[in-house]
């Protein structure tokens, strides 16, 4: 066999080897990417329309002390009327629904306002404040950027009370690292936010940024960052143990953003961004050998770069995302659109 026989089958074998492989070379492009903000994407979050899934919107974050948050369509362009500017260094979003204020059900977009110690409060999907120029958490705390906030995320109880699981750029490490808030009605139709929980690990390598709540489980993950993803029951009455350390091997430098795939109410798959790689490792949902066991199932390259914050939901929105659409932050001014059998491949599951 000549050199140039030799060379055509060994490119046709490296060609093959990559062909429906999520877990090695292949590098999956995304299907829109959004309008730019003005300064620094950092999370985002999806907003469910349970009546009509087509009409469902992205919120995101634009990271500086004159910040904002972004709310786009599903085709990644910039609803105007709708964005929040002024935000002083606004980092994470997260999302729930059903919450109780004024005699109302309403669904609310909350963030943290790292510059000011306070979380924000939006109603969904008119975008309208009902926070009273926001709620400071962490009150009390005195060392230095024990206060200055970063992750969000809601846990709704299945009661259909709204917890909000806030964290902060650095803590202690006597496993009070993160506070857990009651939301509430202050009476007056606005929200008011009561500790009901300290809890939560911390190395002391990093930071405590990414954090994901599975409501049906009813368990909380985060990242703590060059170390691990740690995972806590999400009622306080069950105790602050913690559950499970994993995602400790295998990154680049930091594990950051957290979403939950779910194929059912018990199964699916939890993405961690291996920020440094562009790339995101799936573990199981349900567990392994037990429920607290989540072994790694594949890793997913994608065309995002150093991307920290995600969201993903798992239904069928519309004719672009059949099977649910998971949005990641890029370090471009963008948050980037995937379909979920992009990412799939052959070895993840889809749901019909």
């Amino acid at each position: 066999m000549n050199l140039n026989r030799i060379f055509i089958v060994a490119m046709a074998g490296m060609l093959c080897m990559s062909c429906g492989n999520t877990g090695t070379d292949t590098i999956i492009k995304p299907l829109y990417t959004t309008e730019p903000v003005e300064f620094d994407t950092d999370d985002p979050a999806i907003w469910l329309n349970k009546q009509d899934p087509s009409q469902s919107l992205v919120i995101g974050t634009d990271k500086d002390e004159n910040g904002g948050l972004y709310v786009y369509d599903l085709q990644g362009k910039i609803i105007k009327e709708k964005v929040i500017k002024g935000i002083k260094r606004p980092n994470n979003v997260d999302i729930a629904y059903g919450l109780q204020l004024g005699g109302k059900s309403l669904d609310i977009a909350i963030l943290t306002e790292r510059m000011t110690h306070k979380i924000r409060i939006y109603s969904l999907p008119d975008m309208k404040p009902i926070d009273n120029g926001g709620i400071e958490v962490y009150v009390g705390e005195t060392n230095e950027m024990y206060r200055d906030l970063m992750g969000i995320a809601l846990y709704t109880t299945p009661t259909g009370q709204i917890h909000a699981i806030v964290g902060r750029k650095t803590g202690p490490t006597d496993g009070t690292y993160l506070w857990q808030y009651l939301l509430e009605d202050d009476g007056h139709g606005k929200v008011k936010a009561t500790v009901v929980r300290k809890f939560g690990k911390y190395s002391g390598k990093k930071e405590i940024e990414a954090i994901a709540v599975d409501n049906e489980l009813g368990y909380i993950y985060y990242s703590d960052e060059q170390f691990g993803v740690r995972k806590y029951h999400a009622d306080p009455a069950k105790g602050n143990n913690e559950l499970a350390l994993f995602a400790k091997e295998g990154y680049t430098e930091d594990n950051e953003g957290i979403s939950i795939y779910k194929t059912s109410d018990t199964t699916g798959y939890i993405l961690v961004s291996d920020q440094s790689a562009n790339q995101f490792k799936v573990y199981s949902r349900e567990g392994g050998k037990n429920a607290n066991d989540h072994p790694l199932i594949t890793s997913i390259k994608t065309s995002t770069n150093q991307s920290d914050g995600s969201d993903i939901v798992s239904v069928p929105l519309n004719g672009d995302f059949k099977h649910g659409l998971f949005v990641a932050m890029s370090d471009n001014k963008t948050f980037q659109f995937y379909r979920w059998e992009d990412l799939a491949g052959k070895k993840l599951k889809i749901n019909p």
